[in-house]
């Protein structure tokens, strides 16, 4: 009885010094500023229902933030699309005073041209409008994409088609019986200005190098060099020892053909003897640099396209139909690959197919380290229409900086709604592609037939 007891007083005292010890501990904590504030916390934040509200709240924000980025995306691109001029307006704001520096234009009587550099950091694409040579009847257009640097490009621009531009003019006085079968050697490229008496601009209307420019110092890409360094021993950059290339006399009477001009044949053997000087200039300077190559010559009813690469023409008929004047050169095209294949070379998928992992197109100008492996050729493909047949509308020659983002069918339908444009649409459509995302440089060149003249025109640039 008296231990019960005992026990008693035990445990009320021990409960007296708990009840103490609970409101001294809760008077220091609650009676300053800091106790206060997190009772307030614990009893209206801390709930479960604030707590979902709060987390809701967040979730939405963070919901219309990313709506607003999307929408302005979207709208964005939808008025690009519907008007031309906001497109050609966020191009200059984006630009700033820099936007003389990264686009060229060129206007010809019933062709134009319009060239951005776009999202890549030089611009390499290079083009020429020739209309009515010499009043010869016979018009002239290229595209050059180059890749590496401008280097090959540049040397195509000048030299092949200026060697095309004489040949042109000797030709059609050959075949009107002006000139004599003694004037029919060629002279080397340093010298034709003075062959033949005609005033030379250059495709751009600003122009931030020339070839000759080029050759006194070396421009590559150092991706590119990359790739060939990776690519070793199969690819080297070392320069094989060679005999100079000598130009090679070919009598103008051989690209003569029942009294025409056999312009298949003509371009095929310049552009063949360009690229060998190429290569030649390309190795004393080591640079790697290549060009793809496009060329369409005019004559009446005749249209000859040479093509050598991933450039691309296309023809609009008087249907509205996509009609392609050439077709590009990859290296998973099953001829393409079997000719890689034979001469020791492999394809592989570096993001797209390359040759040898490197090059994404499997014929060029240039590139002379796959050139010596003869994995990359130069032989153009010539396509040959008679304009009577289509009928055309308009033609396109581009750079694949306008096709990474555009099909045949979508470039026709998109110039034909604007060939009443000052440059017949190739403006709109170049920053077109542009805005869709291309990453390339872009050059579009529209040749107009509406009022199918072209031919009898007589503007040389």
């Amino acid at each position: 009885m008296e231990d019960e007891l005992e026990d008693r007083v035990l445990y009320q005292t021990y409960l007296s010094f708990v009840k103490i010890v609970s409101r001294f501990t809760s008077a220091v904590a609650f009676d300053t500023p800091v106790g206060y504030l997190w009772k307030m916390i614990r009893l209206y934040l801390l709930r479960s229902e604030v707590l979902v509200f709060t987390l809701a709240i967040i979730i939405f924000f963070m919901y219309l933030q990313t709506i607003g980025l999307w929408s302005r995306t979207l709208l964005s691109r939808l008025s690009q699309a519907m008007s031309p001029l906001s497109a050609v307006q966020r191009m200059k704001l984006m630009e700033g005073s820099e936007a003389d520096k990264q686009s060229w234009e060129l206007k010809g009587s019933l062709s134009a041209a319009y060239a951005i550099k776009g999202r890549r950091m030089h611009m390499e694409d290079k083009f020429i409008i020739n209309e009515n040579i010499n009043n010869t009847g016979i018009s002239l257009f290229a595209i050059f994409d180059g890749h590496g640097g401008e280097f090959a490009a540049n040397y195509a621009k000048d030299h092949l088609i200026q060697n095309l531009f004489n040949k042109v003019v000797e030709l059609s006085d050959f075949k009107d019986g002006k000139v004599t079968p003694q004037k029919e050697t060629p002279e080397e490229p340093k010298k034709e200005e003075s062959s033949v008496s005609v005033e030379r601009k250059t495709s751009f209307k600003k122009s931030s190098s020339t070839a000759d420019d080029t050759l006194k110092k070396e421009i590559t890409d150092p991706e590119l060099l990359a790739q060939l360094n990776k690519a070793r021993p199969i690819i080297t950059r070392e320069v094989k020892p060679t005999k100079p290339v000598k130009n090679i006399a070919v009598p103008l009477s051989n690209y003569i053909d029942k009294g025409k001009i056999n312009f298949g044949k003509l371009l095929t053997d310049e552009v063949l003897a360009a690229d060998r000087l190429l290569v030649e200039a390309a190795k004393r300077s080591m640079n790697v640099a290549g060009t793809t190559a496009l060329l369409a010559i005019l004559e009446g009813n005749n249209l000859i396209v040479a093509n050598v690469g991933d450039s691309r023409g296309v023809m609009c008929d008087n249907r509205g139909n996509a009609i392609p004047l050439s077709f590009d050169h990859k290296p998973q095209q099953v001829r393409e690959q079997r000719r890689i294949e034979a001469a020791g070379g492999y394809i592989a998928f570096n993001g797209v197919w390359r040759v040898a992992g490197i090059l994404a197109t499997s014929r060029a100008m240039g590139d002379y380290p796959l050139k010596d492996k003869n994995f990359v050729i130069a032989d153009p493909d010539i396509l040959t229409f008679d304009l009577e047949d289509h009928k055309p509308m308009f033609l396109v020659l581009a750079s694949d900086g306008l096709w990474d983002t555009f099909s045949n069918e979508e470039a026709v339908r998109f110039i034909k709604e604007r060939l009443d444009e000052p440059d017949y649409g190739a403006k709109s459509l170049t920053l077109q592609a542009y805005y869709r995302g291309s990453v390339d440089n872009i050059t579009v060149l529209v040749i107009n037939f509406v009022n199918n003249v072209m031919w009898a025109t007589s503007t040389a640039i």
